[in-house]
């Protein structure tokens, strides 16, 4: 959830934001009609906010109600009453490659007052490209980013275009978390002196948090909280009681999701559901000592772009569900959790009905965002369907 707080201007800076505003945006294609489904617990009304986002990959609600929306190949642009932005100048320089781009965007908790932002995205460096994150502040008028600085980039950079992440989750303290794949060298998952394969943990300076398993220690690097991730690009803190949850890409089966505890292996590689593309079974089966176990599995593989805890007002009786986009199946997964925060069952929504979907986001009435991930991609609200629909 995002805290929301009054922000001031004079009268003469709200003039002149909204006549820049007013040159800024575009009409967005049209969007398609609010559409009504069946759900276990409710009937769920979609409308399409916004279409003609190039395969948008993460949004953010800003506290005046517009949505902050970044598009893979590099550009980041505003949502407002359905009209999509021109691009935001002063993004860092994107290297993209494959699955690589412009990703993740999360809000500094203090946004209303300081205007701060963070994004993750693949940069360039000496031997190739690799997860980083920068931090910036949007201008009062959301035209550009201002002092843009990249305070991380993971050690090892390669060619390859998979598994860069990389979800922010934000702590109550102000620190990041952020995930980083084994980008597409599984053993890279294994070793604690490579950022590949990891929860990472810093704080909004980039150093390294002090609480982290091998701050001053030589045996791993200072901002790793855990390892043996394959591609965790779903990561969230429960607003309620803080714990950090991630949802992560399998092979043929093994998409899981953990909540990654300091110091700990999640196994990539070497433990794992399902197989490997080769068909081939993983080294250690599917469990073994010293390797801690997925909170909830799938087999096969849904393929999860995003994870929510859902503390809002809208939906009451999903109070404390898991809800995680999902490429692959086009759906929406609402997994329920007992009193231990165990998963006890699974509700699989609009199935097939939008393509991709690569991002979720609980908005602060308490409806869904979605991003949709597709060349031409949508912005959808999901919300409870009322005798006024």
């Amino acid at each position: 959830m995002r805290q929301e707080k009054t922000y001031r201007k004079s009268a003469l800076a709200v003039t002149a934001a909204a006549f820049l505003l007013a040159l800024a945006f575009s009409p967005a294609p049209s969007a398609a009609q609010t559409r009504h489904f069946p759900s276990k617990k409710a009937e769920l009304s979609v409308e399409t906010v916004a279409t003609g986002l190039r395969n948008p990959w993460s949004v953010e609600v800003l506290p005046d109600g517009a949505y902050i929306v970044s598009e893979k190949g590099g550009t980041l642009r505003l949502i407002r009453d359905g009209h999509i932005s021109a691009p935001i100048s002063g993004v860092p320089e994107v290297a993209t490659n494959g699955q690589g781009g412009l990703l993740d965007i999360a809000l500094a908790p203090d946004f209303a007052a300081s205007r701060t932002l963070f994004l993750t995205y693949s940069a360039r460096g000496n031997g190739g490209i690799g997860t980083a994150v920068a931090r910036a502040r949007l201008s009062d008028d959301g035209t550009k980013l201002e002092d843009t600085t990249r305070i991380f980039l993971m050690n090892r950079l390669t060619g390859r275009g998979e598994h860069f992440g990389s979800r922010i989750a934000i702590a109550r303290d102000g620190s990041l978390f952020f995930g980083i794949g084994d980008r597409g060298d599984g053993a890279r998952a294994q070793d604690p002196r490579d950022h590949a394969g990891s929860i990472l943990h810093i704080n909004p300076d980039g150093s390294p948090f002090a609480g982290n398993p091998f701050r001053g220690s030589s045996e791993g690097l200072a901002e790793i909280w855990s390892k043996g991730h394959r591609n965790p690009q779903g990561l969230t803190i429960d607003p309620k009681d803080g714990t950090l949850l991630s949802a992560e890409h399998g092979a043929r089966g093994g998409d899981e999701i953990n909540n990654p505890q300091p110091g700990r292996n999640y196994g990539w590689p070497l433990v794992s559901y399902g197989r490997h593309y080769s068909g081939a079974e993983f080294d250690l089966g599917s469990s073994a000592a010293g390797y801690e176990q997925p909170l909830y599995y799938w087999d096969p593989s849904i393929a999860p772009g995003a994870i929510a805890v859902y503390r809002g007002a809208m939906f009451p009786e999903w109070d404390g569900n898991l809800i995680v986009a999902a490429l692959k199946y086009q759906l929406v997964a609402r997994l329920e959790r007992d009193d231990s925060g165990a998963i006890v069952a699974e509700e699989r929504m609009l199935a097939g009905e939008y393509g991709r979907i690569r991002d979720v986001v609980v908005a602060p009435d308490g409806a869904l965002l979605l991003l949709t991930d597709d060349a031409d991609g949508a912005l959808l609200r999901v919300s409870r369907v009322t005798t006024t629909d």
